[in-house]
């Protein structure tokens, strides 16, 4: 092992897989549920001022639930089990009156929470549970017995000044603001060379000048020093202050007045004055002067905007990893949390109103009472958010929907991709290139090769291995600490300054977005700033970036950025030291220490801007501030296990990546014990020979999916075109691609207000009876076939004690019952599961592929006799063409055989992306055990047993078998059920549907002149119909009568009944539908 994999198995020791998730909402459950509670912390009415409820502290409980008056802990593979939700108790301390009394009421119930697997309050942190598997990642819910992960999202940062193009392609400068209680848009934009502010509380767009002087700034002198004394900007500015002149607006009053009048809502100037305050930028917080600060900063925002149209500047790049901000799983739920307990604070006044207007009650009144009947509020909106995916917050506007999905289990793989998989908020169907391209700020940051392919190609993207997305800073004292070491280390204070804020020298100085002051001192702060950070004095993901371009400093300490570990270079050397390593390996020393040693730190994509990081030590120069820890962690954990992943051509890595998440193989050490809806596992999977590091990093070796085959890259029998492959019978047998597919049917047994309840009844010895128990649910280890009823349940009719049957019936070839499981689910009801196993052998049409994108069906099963074999016998697994390797330029492929075959002999090979290039002594070896140095064998024909005069690429390939399989995608029909509405053949393989003949088909046959066949597959296989039309007003009529024309002469037609409906539905709508005979 390396000495930097000595760092990265550390840090992997440290922190977990699905580390970000999890950290989110150990935040989320240790400090924004404090903060949401002291926001809103009084509930006092209307009716009697001496009244209040006052809410003193929060804290949340492991899981736990109540059955049979008992409360007990539960864990998650119950939870799984009985439909439950892996949930803890909130509970509140209050400070209330009664009777004019003040009282105090410790652990008040207010709602239940669903619990993140492997957090603080989960059971799995503490320690191991026997029905859960040990390498579970964590970092999803347990909703109604359903794995549920909450999406990353990207957005765009809050509270940064972005210059961009808008819909009709003019330069604007906008801050999208966002404090804990406000959020409000604030833009500055151009229209004839004048600056104008766009604010959704003005009707109309309002000149730059008089917003200033609304804001208390009179000085024209003053205004423009707060913009910049340049020449080119003053002539820019010549016609903005003239619009001001020209609406003479002179002082604070008039301007305000001609605010006013254009607010949404009707203000007068004093109510103009506190929306300016509360709404205008409400991230800028004023100390001395109230809009002194603002006024600045709408300064700065003109003076970048007026920069970018001089062209001194480019527009913001939107994509720019630096300028977006990722919400987790703990922020996602703190928006939740507050927007319904602000909700509920609301009924509960209203309630408690109601009760005091009452003059005359006949008992005394208990606040208590109330919260008590209204806990199930929180806990409904909390299960319905996570269960749905729709997160609907009416005081901020978000209409969001897909923000949770159900975790995928089809494989380990896919598990682990989903918890570091990031949504962006783009539309899909937007053809815009910019935000689906591959941004080269995303280095280390987030995965290259880990993307769908199709609509959501880019839009959709995984974290890199190493990858920390940041919590906002915890206490208030850290981030005034911050702006007093500001100040000590020369500061200026913006609201004070007398210098030209613009001037040669002078940096401006943000923090979080928020303008602080200027300096002129700049390396010597940052100098020192990066020192304290280094030696744990403040936050180590706090972020502080130099732009030269702007001359400012940005500081950022606020949660959603994401960064990455790298190594400190001072003076052409590593500060991290030889003993440090031996350290780490013998666990004397942790990541923490070297973060606090200044041996090792995080930078954010902003950061990483001004710093000159080297891949390993020989890049090493002068100027080097930073080395990567090893390059392998620029990419994300499914594209980490490809081997060799630098020899093969980019889109094929992309492919595996989506094809490692459909492999089998073993999904988890408790998946004996799972009921899940559909489970895929590998009858025999193996690890495999040539693995990489990050195989080992994420447990992919404990947990592989698929089989090291013994693959003969040659051309055989014909069969193998396409990319098909050839399947050695004999291997087949053996088990080579077995599966086991299960599938879980629930029954529950509901309970109805009339007090009868849904039964099971026993069957009778007939066919669809025959492997129902005594009880009216099958048996386990019987053998099921198509149409056999797993479960006789009846359900009550609406006369009284009468039932009728509403079985569970198998749909399917044949099937073993492998359990069943019989409990009652979380809202009281019977629950019956039937897990029901089928084991598949490979056949022609299964599809297989390895793990360099070389995807293939089984073109044919041949006999081990027909087979091509080696001088020692050995008959290939599976025989490849070799046409798949030129136009695909999968190099990895090749290189991994070769190590397969050396793997044979000197144990498991590493084939880590970027390592060092051990071919050679590869091929050493294979020449040293008597194979040639190539990889090529000689073979013998199976059928001829001449020796072939051609040397063949033979050795073992890690092969992957996918969840497509011809068992459940094979379909034909005869005749069938058909729709209601149009009598035509139903659509889809779980409807016995029909195969459509569409209008490109039918567009063939009319070329070909075929007319008959076409009447048979459109009108006789299809919807053939009988009816009559009159023969002079030309509509459907009856045999006998035309209700058109009163008269007979009706012509008997055969045409489709599809038609005969559209007619009908014309002649609905008074449109005459005329039929015309020749």
């Amino acid at each position: 092992m390396s000495k930097n994999n000595i760092l990265i198995k550390s840090f992997f020791e440290y922190k977990m897989l699905a580390r970000q998730h999890i950290d989110s909402f150990n935040y989320f459950i240790n400090h924004d549920l404090q903060n949401i509670l002291e926001a809103n912390k009084y509930v006092e009415s209307d009716i009697d001022p001496s009244f209040y409820i006052k809410y003193l502290n929060i804290r949340v409980t492991s899981p736990t639930v109540e059955e049979n008056m008992l409360s007990y802990p539960i864990y998650p593979h119950e939870c799984r089990l009985r439909d439950f939700n892996y949930s803890g108790n909130v509970y509140v301390d209050v400070e209330y009156t009664v009777n004019k009394e003040v009282a105090v009421k410790n652990n008040i119930l207010l709602c239940k929470i669903p619990i993140m697997l492997r957090s603080e309050k989960c059971y799995l942190s503490k320690d191991e549970v026997k029905s859960e598997c040990e390498l579970d990642t964590g970092g999803y819910f347990v909703v109604k017995g359903v794995e549920k992960v909450v999406m990353m999202q990207e957005q765009l940062s809050k509270n940064r000044i972005i210059i961009d193009v808008d819909s009709k392609g003019n330069l604007v400068s906008s801050v999208t603001s966002s404090t804990y209680d406000k959020k409000s848009k604030t833009t500055i934009m151009m229209k004839n060379n004048v600056l104008y502010v766009k604010h959704n509380t003005f009707v109309e767009d309002i000149p730059f000048w008089i917003v200033v002087k609304a804001l208390g700034i009179l000085s024209d002198v003053e205004i423009i020093s707060f913009i910049g004394e340049e020449i080119e900007i003053l002539n820019f500015l010549s016609q903005t202050v003239e619009e001001s002149v020209k609406q003479k607006i002179k002082g604070e009053k008039d301007a305000l007045l001609f605010i006013s009048k254009r607010m949404i809502l009707d203000t007068n100037m004093e109510d103009c004055k506190s929306v300016l305050n509360d709404v205008l930028l409400p991230n800028i917080v004023s100390v001395g002067c109230p809009n002194r600060k603002r006024a600045i900063y709408l300064g700065i925002m003109a003076r970048r905007l007026i920069q970018a149209h001089l062209g001194i500047f480019e527009k913001d790049d939107r994509d720019f990893v630096g300028n977006k901000r990722y919400e987790l799983a703990g922020q996602l739920l703190s928006l939740l949390f507050e927007d319904q307990f602000k909700k509920y604070n609301s009924d509960l006044k209203k309630s408690i109103d109601k009760i005091l207007t009452k003059n005359s009650r006949a008992q005394q009144f208990d606040a208590l009472l109330y919260m008590n009947l209204q806990s199930n509020l929180i806990t409904v909106a909390f299960s319905r958010a996570i269960s749905t995916g729709n997160w609907n917050l009416k005081r901020f506007k978000m209409e969001r929907s897909g923000v949770s999905h159900v975790l995928s289990r089809l494989s380990y793989t896919s598990a682990l991709g989903m918890v570091t998989r990031v949504c962006s908020q783009f539309e899909k169907n937007m053809k815009t290139s910019g935000p689906r391209a591959l941004n080269t700020s995303s280095w280390g940051l987030l995965c290259p090769n880990d993307t769908p392919e199709g609509e959501s190609c880019g839009l959709i993207k995984s974290l890199a291995l190493m990858a920390e997305i940041t919590t906002d800073e915890v206490e208030e004292k850290k981030l005034n600490m911050i702006e007093n070491v500001l100040y000590d280390i020369g500061m200026i204070n913006i609201e004070t300054a007398n210098c030209n804020i613009y001037s040669k020298d002078t940096y401006l100085v943000f923090h979080n977005g928020s303008i602080l002051g200027v300096t002129k001192n700049t390396d010597f702060m940052i100098q020192t700033l990066r020192k304290m950070r280094r030696s744990g004095e403040i936050s180590k993901f706090i972020s502080i970036d130099k732009n030269d371009k702007n001359k400012s400093i940005y500081i950022s300490s606020d949660g959603g950025r994401i960064c990455r570990p790298l190594l400190i270079v001072k003076d052409k050397k590593l500060l991290i030291e030889e003993e440090d390593y031996e350290f780490l390996k013998n666990k004397y020393k942790n990541l923490e220490d070297l973060y606090c040693e200044g041996k090792l730190e995080f930078l954010d994509a902003n950061e990483s801007k001004s710093c000159l990081i080297a891949l390993n030590e020989s890049e090493i120069t002068e100027n080097t501030t930073h080395m990567e820890i090893e390059p392998y962690t620029i990419l994300g954990y499914v594209a980490g296990i490809i081997p060799f992943p630098h020899h093969n051509q980019s889109p094929r890595n992309t492919y595996q990546c989506a094809m490692g998440k459909q492999a089998m193989g073993i999904i988890s050490y408790n998946q004996n014990n799972r009921f899940d809806t559909q489970l895929n596992t590998l009858v025999y999977a193996q690890r495999p020979l040539v693995s990489t590091e990050t195989t080992k990093i994420v447990n992919f070796d404990k947990l592989p999916a698929g089989q090291n085959a013994m693959i003969a890259v040659m051309s055989y029998s014909g069969y193998d075109i396409e990319d098909a492959i050839i399947l050695n019978k004999a291997s087949v047998e053996r088990g080579f691609g077995r599966c086991s597919i299960f599938k879980t049917t629930s029954v529950s047994l509901k309970k109805y207000s009339t007090g009868f309840t849904d039964t099971l009844l026993p069957g009778d010895n007939t066919y669809k009876f025959k492997c129902l128990d005594s009880d009216g649910v099958i048996k386990p280890g019987e053998k099921v076939k198509q149409n056999q009823i797993l479960a006789n349940k009846h359900i009550p009719t609406e006369n009284y004690g009468e039932y009728k049957p509403s079985r569970e019936v198998f749909k399917g070839a044949e099937a073993i019952v492998d359990k069943v499981l019989v409990t009652r689910s979380g809202d009281d009801k019977i629950l019956i599961k039937i897990l029901l196993r089928e084991t598949r052998i490979p056949e022609v049409g299964d599809k297989f592929s390895s793990r360099h994108g070389q995807k293939g069906v089984v073109g044919l099963i041949a006999n081990p006799e027909n087979m091509p074999f080696t001088e020692d016998g050995i008959v290939p697994d599976l025989i490849m063409n070799p046409h798949g390797f030129p136009s695909r330029m999968t190099v990895g492929k090749i290189l991994e055989l070769i190590n397969g075959k050396a793997a044979l002999f000197k144990g498991i090979q590493d084939a880590t992306a970027f390592a060092e290039n051990k071919t050679e002594s590869i091929c050493n070896i294979l020449r040293e055990n008597g194979y040639n140095y190539s990889g090529k064998d000689v073979l013998i024909d199976g059928i001829t047993g001449e020796v072939m005069k051609v040397y063949v690429f033979f050795g073992p390939v890690f092969y992957q078998k996918l969840k497509h399989m011809v068992a459940d995608k094979i379909h034909a029909r005869a005749r069938g059920k058909r729709t209601m509405l149009t009598r035509q053949p139903t659509e889809g393989r779980c409807r016995e549907g029909g195969l459509r003949l569409g209008e490109m088909e039918r567009d063939c046959l009319v070329g070909y002149g075929a007319s008959n066949l076409l009447k048979e597959r459109l009108l006789y296989s299809s919807d053939i119909f009988e009816t009559f039309i009159v023969h002079i007003c030309g509509i459907l009529a009856s045999e006998n009568l035309c209700s058109l024309c009163k008269k007979g002469n009706n012509i008997k037609v055969k045409i489709p009944y599809a038609f005969k409906l559209l007619l009908q539905e014309l002649m609905s709508m008074n449109i005459y539908p005329k039929l015309e005979f020749k």
